[in-house]
């Protein structure tokens, strides 16, 4: 009997972590694209293809449920970014060539990558949230505790992107702040400013800073 249900269970459970996922992505997708104020519950029920009575019963805040997608994101978006860089300096699918690189060629091209991630989708959906706590005390409540862990896990993963050698010296955790809040700073001024971030000066001043505080 117990051997009856067994895949039954597994195969509810499955659905329901796929409908939490549609409706994650769906969120994350309706906050960038119509910013939080356009970021309704029935047009991310729409946009996740399921019921209100689904919708309601993984996310009955609308508000924790918009945190909730913006942080699922980002968590994705740090993963990614990891892993784009462990492929660079195994010589994987973005190849190195012939000679292995230098450390300070795998902190400047760290910085590169992490650059990047300043101008993608997760990082403006946390801004539309960022501005909408300014007002709104229960995104604020929802959104401190994860924004923790996710600085959290942001920090533990620049240590592992820069490196055991470069990671243990004295001033490292100095330039890491220096290096997330310094963007983060620089990439708010695109939304009225918008340019190239690839061509940004603050990349080169970055990649000096990197070689002045860990050299």
């Amino acid at each position: 009997m117990a051997t009856n249900h067994l895949p039954v269970s597994r195969t509810r459970a499955q659905r329901s972590e796929d409908s939490r996922a549609r409706i994650l992505d769906a969120a994350v997708a309706c906050l960038i694209d119509g910013g939080y104020s356009g970021a309704t519950t029935l047009t991310i029920q729409g946009a996740a293809g399921v019921s209100r009575g689904r919708l309601l019963h993984h996310f009955p805040s609308r508000d924790r449920l918009l945190v909730a997608a913006a942080q699922h994101l980002a968590v994705k978006r740090v993963i990614d970014t990891e892993e784009r860089i462990t492929r660079l300096l195994d010589g994987g699918p973005v190849p190195v060539g012939p000679v292995p690189i230098t450390q300070w060629e795998r902190a400047d091209r760290v910085i590169e990558l992490l650059w990047e991630s300043f101008s993608e989708p997760h990082f403006w959906a946390s801004v539309e949230l960022w501005t909408a706590a300014r007002a709104n005390s229960e995104i604020a409540e929802a959104l401190r505790p994860e924004e923790r862990r996710l600085g959290a896990a942001i920090r533990a993963s620049m240590a592992r992107m820069f490196g055991d050698e470069l990671a243990a010296r004295p001033r490292f955790k100095q330039l890491r702040d220096l290096l997330l809040t310094s963007m983060r700073g620089t990439a708010l001024t695109y939304t009225f400013d918008p340019r190239d971030p690839a061509g940004d000066s603050m990349l080169a001043q970055w990649k000096d800073l990197a070689r002045v505080l860990l050299g």
